[in-house]
């Protein structure tokens, strides 16, 4: 067996978790679907950006980065960080 396949949802779960947590501390993450915005219009105004396949790539990074702003929007970022250190914790089955 494979160590990726000795991985459990929990080990998703707790990476995400984390993944989240660190967002908090490396700014303010629910400005970065605007950020992406603002970077992507700049790039898009370039030759190298005129590329459907590159557009659609950087409509699905908005889209994720907003979906993932809107779940978590409701929450303030103290809530966010105890919640994915609760998850941290849980110790895989």
């Amino acid at each position: 067996m494979t160590k990726e396949n000795q991985k459990t949802h929990r080990d998703v779960i707790r990476s995400v978790a984390i993944f989240v947590s660190n967002l908090s501390f490396e700014g303010d993450f629910k400005k970065q679907p605007m950020y992406l915005q603002e970077i992507f219009e700049l790039l898009l105004d370039t030759e190298f950006a005129n590329d459907l396949i590159l557009r659609q790539k950087m409509l699905s990074c908005l889209k994720t980065s907003r979906d993932l702003v809107k779940v978590l929007s409701q929450f303030t970022d103290k809530q966010i960080q105890k919640a994915c250190d609760n998850v941290t914790m849980v110790k895989a089955v």
